[in-house]
């Protein structure tokens, strides 16, 4: 998470990355990379890549950097409040 919005996450499959809607068909055209779609429809602006493409650290830095890039561009999301308990 940056600023309350989901910027990665992983899986048994591999990383999942936002990279938003501007840049999706690019970053989808970079070896390793392929449409999210864990809940049977793909999500535009997110894109997963296989284990393959992020063996090295210099490797995983630059698609976190790639996703950081767009996270930066969304407004922070207000922290929730907890409710109180009763």
């Amino acid at each position: 998470m940056h600023n309350g919005n989901m910027v990665c996450g992983s899986d048994m499959s591999g990383l999942m990355l936002r990279v938003g809607p501007d840049q999706y068909e690019s970053v989808l055209a970079i070896e390793y990379a392929s449409e999210m779609d864990f809940t049977g429809k793909p999500m535009k602006g997110f894109v997963s890549v296989d284990p393959d493409g992020y063996e090295s650290q210099a490797d995983l830095a630059d698609w976190l950097e790639l996703a950081l890039a767009f996270t930066d561009t969304l407004p922070p999301k207000a922290k929730k409040s907890k409710k109180p308990q009763r």
